[in-house]
Formats: structure tokens, C-alpha cells, sequence
């Protein structure tokens, strides 16, 4: 209980719309979730209800915590995430660190699929749904699951019903094993296979990079992790005429980054704005100590390009820095969280101020839109085709 209501105050307290908020919505989300994961295991209470809450949060919560009582310690998680979720903020999460294990990390090595918008599922999303990475030596590898291969069911549930997305298809994930009916786009043939999780050999992130024609040099920044916007800089020692940024499937990363690669490209301008509940907002600036490459810019974008690749990408589209193409990127960068140690050792990650473009706009929930379509096909991925590109090398 005493985690609960640390996490209640911290809301209240931390988040950048905490002071203004109605204490009466948290408890109210807080015991939604609590009684329905009594419900889900049988064992709900016949005299646990909401009581009369009045909008002042210390006497609330004590009417609150009289109401739970003791409290189910499984369900107190689900309140505490329950809680959070009832922001519908993309960046306000609550993280549980998992147990230390001497095998490493482990999973079925399927790391990223079609459908994904950011962290979740992408409610736009089209059929089909593909794997879009696989991790080397993992145990989907070993199964012979490639990038490109359509997912029909998982645990038997479809994927699609009609041409909507099954919102709930990242739980049939859940489990040690994992049954998956594949579609193969080269040859048509569809196959059921099971996959255990197993050891997974996870590599940092790096910056890659390869020469394209017509002078242009070809890179791609998985996410604006420590160091990154350097290691793009190095890779672009040598000036190409155009550098084409690859920030498909980038989750995002570093705001300071995000400012020092931007500083590239261009000098004195506002990237974004980090705006508080009241008073004015803070303008970010790009890095000028960063000399310029005078390299013309072009940036591939997805659904998962989120957070700071977003912020990144909104830079380059309002001041005019370069061409976008690929597809709308995820719509998820409500602002740069913070982290706030409970007392069991949990973490309540939560914005204290929220993003806006560099021309003030929203781009939360409504993602950057690009230039030129040209989204990746399962065909695309599994014969070596890259639309992107070719769009890329077209234009110049």
C-alpha cells in the first residue's frame, strides 16, 4: 500500500499537470484496475467500492486506502499501472526492474513487426503484419523466421480482423512459447511454428553507414542513445553531397542528441519547445559548436520512429532542413520523462514538461508527416528491396 501511495503523490506532485489535476481521476483509475485483476482471478469483494471522494487529495486518499484496507499485493501493482495508464501519456510509465539472471536476457529474438507505432501496436495499421527484425542466433532465427514474413495468427489469434488491427495481439506474445502461422511473401507458402524463448545476444546500438551513387552517403542511427550524434558526424568526415539519415525504427533517445546532430545541418535555429504547465516555454536551440557538413538531407521515417526521433524529424520538416520520406512517425513524444525511485525499488517515469515543435505545434498522438510515401512492403523486406532509398536516390 505504502508503494501505491507514494506513486499517487508522486503524480500529483511531479507530473507537469500534477498540481492542476482532479486526485479523484487517479483513485478512480487506480481502482478500476484493482478490482478488475480481483475479478480476473476470482476474487473480488462484494464491499469494495469508490468512496466519496471531494477533490482534496490528502483526506481522498485516506478514504482510499481505508476502502483497500490491507490490500491484494498483486493487485496494488495492477492499481499503480492502472493509475498510470489513466494519464494516456506515452512517456508516464511505471518500471518494475526484473530479477537479475545469470543466463542473460531472454526471448524469442522477434524485435520489431510492421504494426508497431512506437512501444505499441499502431491502431492505423494495414494489413498484413510482418516481422520487420530478427535478432542473429536468437531463437527465431534458429526457426527459420525472417524479416518479411507475414504474421497471420499468434496462438492462433488473427492478426487482422477484416482490415482493422487485433489491438490485443502483443498479449498472445506472452509466455515462454509462442505458436506463429507465417506467410512466406517470395513463395506463398504458409507454415505454423512453435518458439521457445532462449538466450538472446543483444548488441549496443550502432551507427552504420555505406556510400550511395551521385555522391551520397547512406546512414543509419538506430536511437539517440549517449555518443550517437558524433558517431553520425564521424561517419560524414568526408562531406557527402547528401546524407540520407536513416531513422526507421528508432525509439527515440537523448534531447541533447537530437540538438548536437541537428547542429550539422544548421545553425540558430529552435528545434523544439519543452513548455510547463504555466509560464513560458523553453526553447531548444541547435548545437552551433557542431561545425556544418553542407550536405543536403534527406531523412527516412516510420511508425516507429518515436520520441526523439520525432523531435528530430519535426526539426527538420518546420525549418526546412531537408526532405522526409517513408511514412508518419508514431505520434509518441508527450515530453522527456523523469524517474522517481519508490520505496520497493520500482521507478515512476514521468514527464515534468510537455514537447512541442519547433513551430508550436502538437506532435503527440499526430506524428510528423513526410514529404514522400513510401512505406516497406513484406516483399520489400524479404527480397532486399528498399522503397526509401530509391525514393531517396530519385530525387537527387
Amino acid at each position: 500500500m505504502s508503494t501505491l501511495r507514494q506513486a499517487y503523490f508522486c503524480v500529483l506532485d511531479n507530473y507537469y499537470s500534477g498540481p492542476a489535476m482532479d486526485s479523484t481521476g487517479l483513485l478512480k483509475s487506480a481502482l478500476a484496475a484493482y478490482t478488475q485483476h480481483l475479478m480476473r482471478n476470482g476474487a473480488d469483494q462484494a464491499d469494495l467500492r469508490l468512496p466519496a471522494l471531494t477533490g482534496n487529495r490528502d483526506t481522498d486518499w485516506k478514504a482510499f486506502a481505508k476502502a483497500l484496507g490491507t490490500g491484494d499485493p498483486a493487485a496494488l501493482r495492477a492499481a499503480i499501472n492502472g493509475m498510470v495508464a489513466g494519464l494516456h501519456d506515452n512517456h508516464a510509465r511505471w518500471v518494475r526492474p526484473a530479477p537479475p539472471s545469470e543466463d542473460g536476457p531472454v526471448g524469442t529474438g522477434i524485435v520489431g513487426a510492421s504494426a508497431q507505432q512506437g512501444g505499441q501496436i499502431d491502431p492505423a495499421a494495414r494489413p498484413p503484419m510482418f516481422i520487420t527484425r530478427v535478432l542473429p542466433g536468437s531463437p527465431a532465427a534458429k526457426a527459420d523466421v525472417r524479416p518479411g514474413d507475414i504474421l497471420v495468427k499468434v496462438n492462433g489469434v488473427p492478426t487482422f480482423i477484416g482490415d482493422k488491427v487485433n489491438e490485443g495481439i502483443l498479449d498472445a506474445f506472452t509466455g515462454e512459447t509462442v505458436r506463429l502461422t507465417l506467410k512466406r511473401p517470395t513463395t506463398g507458402r504458409t507454415r505454423t511454428v512453435s518458439i521457445k524463448e532462449g538466450p538472446l545476444t543483444r548488441q549496443p546500438p550502432e551507427v552504420t553507414s555505406k556510400p550511395l551513387p551521385g555522391g551520397a552517403t547512406y546512414v543509419r542511427l538506430p536511437g539517440f542513445f549517449d555518443g550517437a550524434a558524433d558517431k553520425v558526424i564521424a561517419a560524414l568526415r568526408s562531406k557527402p553531397k547528401a546524407v540520407v539519415l536513416d531513422l526507421r525504427g528508432n525509439g527515440g533517445g537523448s534531447p541533447r542528441e537530437v540538438t548536437r546532430l541537428l547542429g550539422a545541418f544548421a545553425h540558430g535555429k529552435i528545434t523544439s519547445y519543452f513548455c510547463p504547465l504555466k509560464g513560458d516555454c523553453t526553447p531548444n536551440r541547435t548545437d552551433d559548436s557542431v561545425p556544418l557538413l553542407g550536405s543536403r538531407l534527406i531523412v527516412l521515417t516510420d511508425r516507429a520512429c518515436a520520441s526523439a526521433c520525432e523531435d528530430f524529424s519535426a526539426a527538420v520538416m518546420d525549418n526546412d532542413l531537408g526532405t522526409l520520406i517513408g511514412t508518419r512517425t508514431a505520434g509518441a513524444i508527450s515530453g522527456p520523462s523523469s524517474g522517481y525511485l519508490l520505496d520497493d525499488g520500482s521507478v515512476l517515469l514521468l514527464p515534468k514538461v510537455r514537447h512541442l515543435g519547433p513551430a508550436r505545434e502538437i506532435i503527440d498522438t499526430i506524428g510528423v508527416p513526410v514529404d514522400h510515401h513510401a512505406p516497406m512492403t513484406a516483399l520489400d523486406l524479404a527480397t532486399g528491396r528498399d522503397p526509401g532509398v530509391a525514393k531517396a536516390l530519385s530525387l537527387l
